[in-house]
């Protein structure tokens, strides 16, 4: 009876508090106290759980992961790719759009944040595109669909935290997991932006000067190597997550004060206090989840679950189906990282029952709370798009349509063909 009631209090005070609009850490960390009242466990053990989510070595991967983004945000790394992409794909029609989806997948390897991507490449391509004749809601539909390559391309933030929250689950497997799965959504939006661009009668691009290109190559080749130390170093086990980021922070703070002197070193102090801003959210994120994650446990909600959907059918693909619609119900009404400290729990009992590797279901899970992202009514990146494009949110959310569909249909290609995530993790491990 008090573990009815006691899930009844833990269901209540979240809904209760989310629709009050108190920060999602908040509400994790309070209803996990008042169920542990009901519960009459001692809060000391809910303060013991929050510690205890913080205390991993792993987590170091984040602030510095957060550090190298914000430096190279700061300076001029967005322009420089969108240079690069320009170099490759420009001269196509419609090939401002496409030239988005590069760069933002660029940017994503560097940055690791749907969000960055959209506010730096965005800041620079969605004024681009609009001063060359493209639409404003189209412009920002590209950029909001492209910048959720930053998601899925390693170095992800993301990543981590799902490593975390389902036990240990290797993080260099899952950085190489996303590599091929972003390529096959980079195509699929190029070629979306393709089609739409011909029947909206854009023009082609204008050709980069001959003489211009080996500045471009240069700058974009200095830039891409912040993703080439973070990624070569992991898999080729010279160094853990951790040491790639706390060297890419190095090698991003030379390249961007000492080499390109975009900005001043005056700027240090504001790079550095958003990064701790960030890191501060992020943290109490990930030790309120904690807590929330064991009050879960201790109900045997996921067990409870997973016996559910297990009884619903035993195919596979109806459960993963079944799991697909309710993570992008739920990516709409809530943020990602909470989504996956919190669903990551629950879900993973479910999965590894159906036989699905653990890897696998994370670019699974990643990649579906990241088209959250872009769903209203909190999609935080198609909130800054929209800023950033001076259009209004039913606008915006129109013209992504498309692009929607195209990456759902994406996520269930990746769902039910292992392979696309399997392939490099095991080609690389020697599976």
């Amino acid at each position: 009876m008090i573990t009815t009631t006691a899930m009844i209090v833990l269901a209540a005070s979240f809904i209760v508090l989310i629709l009050l609009r108190f920060p999602i850490a908040m509400v994790l960390a309070l209803s996990s106290l008042l169920t542990a009242i009901t519960l009459d466990i001692p809060l000391a053990v809910i303060g013991q759980r929050m510690i205890q989510g913080m205390n991993s070595y792993s987590l170091l991967a984040i602030p510095f992961f957060i550090l190298a983004g914000q430096i190279m945000s700061e300076g001029g790394l967005a322009l420089r790719l969108i240079n690069l992409a320009q170099l490759t794909v420009g001269a196509i029609r419609g090939g401002l759009a496409m030239v988005n989806c590069v760069a933002c997948m660029l940017f994503g390897n560097i940055s690791g944040s749907a969000a960055a991507d959209v506010s730096s490449v965005g800041s620079v391509m969605i004024p681009m595109m609009k001063k060359k004749n493209y639409d404003a809601d189209y412009s920002v539909a590209v950029t909001s669909a492209a910048a959720i390559q930053g998601v899925v391309m390693p170095p992800s933030h993301n990543m981590i935290l799902y490593a975390l929250a389902a036990g240990g689950v290797s993080i260099s497997s899952l950085f190489l997991a996303g590599i091929v799965p972003c390529l096959v959504l980079l195509v699929s939006l190029m070629t979306t932006s393709y089609f739409i661009a011909r029947k909206r009668g854009y023009a082609k691009g204008e050709p980069v000067q001959l003489k211009e290109v080996p500045k471009i190559l240069r700058d974009g080749f200095l830039s891409m190597m912040t993703g080439v130390i973070i990624l070569g170093g992991i898999f080729t086990g010279w160094f853990t997550a951790t040491e790639a980021g706390a060297i890419a922070c190095v090698y991003a703070f030379i390249l961007t004060f000492f080499i390109y002197r975009d900005i001043p070193l005056s700027r240090v102090k504001v790079i550095f206090t958003r990064t701790f801003r960030t890191v501060a959210m992020v943290l109490f994120l990930i030790s309120a989840s904690n807590a929330f994650a064991w009050i879960l446990t201790y109900l045997k909600i996921p067990t409870m679950l997973t016996n559910m959907l297990l009884g619903i059918s035993d195919e596979p693909f109806i459960i993963l189906l079944i799991i697909n619609v309710l993570l992008l119900v739920l990516g709409a009404p809530l943020d990602m990282a909470p989504l996956i400290l919190i669903m990551t729990p629950i879900l993973f009992p479910v999965v590894t029952a159906l036989g699905m590797d653990p890897v696998h279901f994370g670019i699974v899970l990643i990649l579906n709370l990241g088209i959250g992202l872009i769903t209203p009514p909190v999609g935080t990146v198609l909130f800054v798009g929209c800023a950033i494009g001076k259009v209004t949110i039913e606008q915006g959310t129109k013209a992504l349509i498309p692009f929607f569909i195209v990456m759902v249909a994406v996520l269930m290609l990746i769902t039910y063909v292992p392979s696309i995530s399997m392939w490099l993790p095991n080609l690389v491990n020697g599976s």
